[in-house]
């Protein structure tokens, strides 16, 4: 055996598999959402509508995070995987059969319930990932903080990536054909996978309860509630706000407008979110997490919540301020919003490091599903406030709200203790 292998951490293979799978998800996870979204909008969907056929993608993971935890609890983390990855491949067949000759009530019924469906895969698929880092990682020198930040950081390179890639195959190839071609390349990667998964990750056990769910560390609550209002106040813009704002800007209505309207949208949320990602795993050294006492991270989570509120709070005056979109005007607020990815970044990484700082060893997948139920929740939120806000008050409404939500996470993050 090599110095190179007997270096690994034990568990590093099984951390590479689970890594893997999820990347391999959260590919056709981004690609699947700006498939819906500019698919609907173009069919004249308005900005509420399209809220609609995400709210149960959320609701789902509220519900599913509550459960997916005590399941891997009691059947083990690869069998909340390996249904995550087979749910996501059956929700993308399934929107391959909607008709277009289909009404409208019909069609937002039809996409919603797919879009549960793939909400209840996605949270499996999170719950799995995150909870193996806890179980997997080296302890000491923050070893925790960098995995975990690895796994995050690269997820959302990846759906980024997705992002645009769902954009790009709706331009070149048309709705259907993209979406089946994901369920297959995704199904190959369930396959390779359940095939090798290495050896590493619980199989677990018969006495996990469900009410043990429910935690009652005040830390763990009190950030799962940080964490409802700090994703509340990225979905708020994100989903429905800028990709409905910039197709106004961007295309003249023509085929070609559309295309180019398509390619500029999903590149936009494409590099929004690998910068996001990048930030997330930079983390760690940024803030010398391995030097650091457990008290000075869980400061640095009140502050970096609080220099967040700043940034949607003068882009929302900016754009209110503006008038009629202006080239100046389109590039502050994409150089906002990608300071404003910058700085979420941190914020999500000092969570998703927390939660699994703060979870014992013992009931770890419980903790991360009760977090990431918090996470879906703040996910829900947004969403709806996304298309509510801006057909409202626009742009602007949706980034005067995001400043509130980000200002209410702060109080939660003031609520956490060091232990």
């Amino acid at each position: 055996m090599s110095d190179a292998t007997q270096a690994r951490p034990q568990g590093f293979a099984a951390y590479i598999a689970v890594t893997a799978a999820y990347w391999a998800f959260m590919l056709t996870d981004g690609a699947l959402r700006m498939l819906v979204l500019l698919h609907f909008h173009t069919l004249g969907f308005s900005p509420v509508q399209l809220a609609y056929l995400f709210l149960l993608y959320e609701f789902a993971g509220i519900v599913t995070n509550l459960s997916a935890g005590w399941i891997a609890a009691r059947f083990g983390l690869t069998s909340t995987l390996y249904a995550g990855l087979s749910l996501q491949v059956i929700a993308l067949l399934a929107l391959a059969q909607l008709d277009p000759g289909w009404s409208l009530t019909a069609s937002v019924v039809f996409v919603m319930a797919v879009q549960g469906l793939s909400g209840v895969a996605k949270d499996l698929s999170k719950m799995s990932a995150k909870s193996a880092v806890k179980l997997l990682a080296p302890s000491g020198q923050g070893g925790l903080f960098r995995w975990v930040a690895v796994l995050t950081g690269s997820k959302n390179a990846i759906k980024g990536l997705g992002f645009l890639t769902g954009a790009a195959l709706l331009a070149l190839f048309g709705f259907v054909p993209a979406v089946l071609g994901m369920a297959a390349v995704l199904g190959a990667v369930l396959l390779a996978v359940a095939l090798r998964m290495p050896s590493g990750l619980p199989t677990g056990k018969k006495g996990a309860k469900f009410k043990e769910v429910f935690s009652k560390d005040r830390n763990v609550n009190w950030l799962s509630a940080a964490r409802v209002f700090l994703f509340g106040a990225r979905d708020v813009w994100f989903v429905v706000g800028i990709p409905v704002y910039f197709y106004a800007v961007l295309s003249d209505g023509s085929e070609e407008g559309n295309r180019i309207a398509f390619f500029t949208i999903g590149s936009f949320m494409a590099v929004w979110t690998i910068l996001y990602g990048a930030v997330q795993a930079y983390a760690p050294k940024a803030l010398r997490a391995a030097t650091r006492p457990a008290g000075e991270i869980v400061g640095a989570a009140r502050g970096w919540a609080l220099s967040l509120t700043v940034v949607p709070a003068v882009l929302a005056v900016l754009v209110l301020a503006g008038g009629d979109p202006a080239p100046w005007l389109t590039a502050t607020i994409i150089a906002g919003l990608l300071v404003f990815g910058a700085l979420f970044a941190v914020n999500s990484s000092l969570h998703s490091y927390l939660i699994l700082a703060f979870s014992k060893g013992e009931r770890v997948t419980m903790d991360v599903g009760f977090y990431y139920m918090a996470n879906a929740t703040g996910r829900l939120l947004g969403t709806l406030l996304s298309g509510l806000s801006y057909q409202v008050g626009g742009l602007p409404l949706c980034l005067a709200t995001a400043a509130v939500m980000v200002a209410l996470s702060a109080l939660g993050a003031a609520r956490l203790r060091a232990r």
